[in-house]
């Protein structure tokens, strides 16, 4: 992933942070919480400062058992608990990863090891675990075409893209996979099908932690970066939350302390990354509700759409957008600009004015489509519900920026 963005700068920065707004109900005593801390503890792991609840707004999460103070340890993860790629080479699949040529990518070997073990079922060590986690996710590649098709158009784009992606990932290992036949009495491509890989990609992708391992010549060149950390990936997204998070060297744990204090009972949540509702839909695939990341992406047809026509200096100035990566901007940065005279100042401000006023009308239009499918297509019911959520969000946007842009426009007549 590049530099800034993608997995690598993404996963996880984790930052503490406690929701009053609502107690979770327990849910330490079901089964499968119940086979999760039994299996954490024979690895070495005891928590005694939070356990698994449900939360109205973000679902299964960590609530505090006591109240907790500012730089106080929340978690402490032996290494043992972690799955990573080393589990993944000193596993049965070791041997078969070591002499494969080219080298699978960090990932590829983490999503085999998945679909395997999920495979195994009762069989595998690493069931408990694997209970616990989603048995479906909502990032746009798992999204059906026609709730796709919903999305705003630079959010569509990269949903498509990111399709593209995970089929190619999963058609470029098939021969791989294929070299894994003697491990299974199946056949390898029933149980490495796309859905199981997609499950699989999916998995990494949403719930991985930044930990940085040296590259090893059995792997891609790909950064070995994503570990998966049972347990402390129940924790869930607060753009305002503040924690310390790192794995640590001495202990060979990884730690998270607060960066706050944390009352009883409360969900203690973490924050992935500075992120608008465009990436967490899209790498994460949920909608952070009064996000102040959140914007409208302007893409370059509309820009176009709006600019006068007798400008004759208009190729001249999209390319200079595009060489400055402005193309695709968000909303709240068309609304920043250098005066030059109350002319051009008017004359900016009645094309921002149409463009809001544009995305507005697309969005109510949108969010009509989408309640009425919600009637329609029962089935999609949760697919649509998020994509409601985008555009509801967007729209508080759209509808400030408009007051904005009004207020501005009254001080030149």
């Amino acid at each position: 992933m590049k530099n800034g963005g993608g997995r690598t700068s993404r996963i996880r920065r984790r930052k503490l942070f406690t929701s009053s707004e609502s107690r979770g109900v327990n849910e330490s005593y079901k089964p499968e919480f119940i086979e999760l801390k039994k299996w954490l503890k024979d690895r070495k792991f005891e928590d005694t400062n939070l356990i698994p609840a449900h939360f109205p707004g973000t679902g299964r999460g960590l609530m505090s058992k006591t109240s907790l103070r500012e730089g106080q340890m929340i978690i402490s993860l032996p290494e043992s608990c972690l799955l990573t790629t080393d589990t993944v080479l000193r596993s049965y699949l070791g041997a078969y990863i070591a002499k494969w040529q080219p080298p699978p990518s960090p990932v590829l070997a983490l999503c085999t090891f998945l679909v395997s073990e999920k495979h195994a079922g009762d069989r595998s060590p690493w069931k408990p675990y694997l209970e616990v986690l989603p048995k479906a996710y909502t990032c746009p590649v798992c999204l059906e075409p026609e709730v796709v098709n919903l999305l705003p158009r630079p959010l569509k784009a990269k949903a498509r893209e990111q399709r593209t992606h995970v089929q190619e990932f999963v058609s470029s290992s098939r021969d791989f996979f294929s070299s894994l036949q003697p491990l299974f009495s199946e056949a390898v491509e029933s149980i490495f099908s796309y859905s199981a890989l997609l499950w699989a990609w999916c998995t990494v992708n949403t719930r991985a932690v930044y930990m940085e391992r040296a590259p090893r010549q059995c792997f891609s060149a790909e950064p070995d970066t994503c570990v998966l950390a049972p347990f402390l990936d129940l924790l869930n997204h607060s753009p305002d939350a503040q924690v310390k998070a790192a794995f640590n060297e001495e202990t060979r744990c990884y730690e998270i302390r607060t960066a706050v204090s944390c009352g009883k009972h409360q969900e203690v949540l973490i924050c992935y990354g500075p992120h608008d509702n465009h990436r967490l839909l899209l790498e994460y695939g949920f909608v952070s509700v009064h996000n102040p990341h959140a914007c409208v992406y302007v893409s370059k047809d509309i820009l176009v759409k709006y600019l006068p026509s007798t400008d004759k200096r208009m190729n001249q100035k999209i390319s200079i957008l595009e060489d400055h990566d402005f193309i695709d901007t968000c909303w709240k940065k068309v609304l920043i600009g250098e005066i030059i005279s109350d002319t051009n100042e008017k004359a900016s401000l009645d094309i921002a004015q149409k463009i809001c006023h544009y995305f507005i009308t697309e969005s109510k239009a949108v969010l009509q489509k989408v309640s009425h499918m919600k009637d329609e297509e029962v089935a999609l019911i949760n697919q649509l519900t998020l994509v409601e959520t985008l555009w509801t969000e967007e729209l508080k946007i759209l509808q400030a920026s408009a007051e904005t842009l009004t207020s501005l426009q009254t001080a030149f007549t």
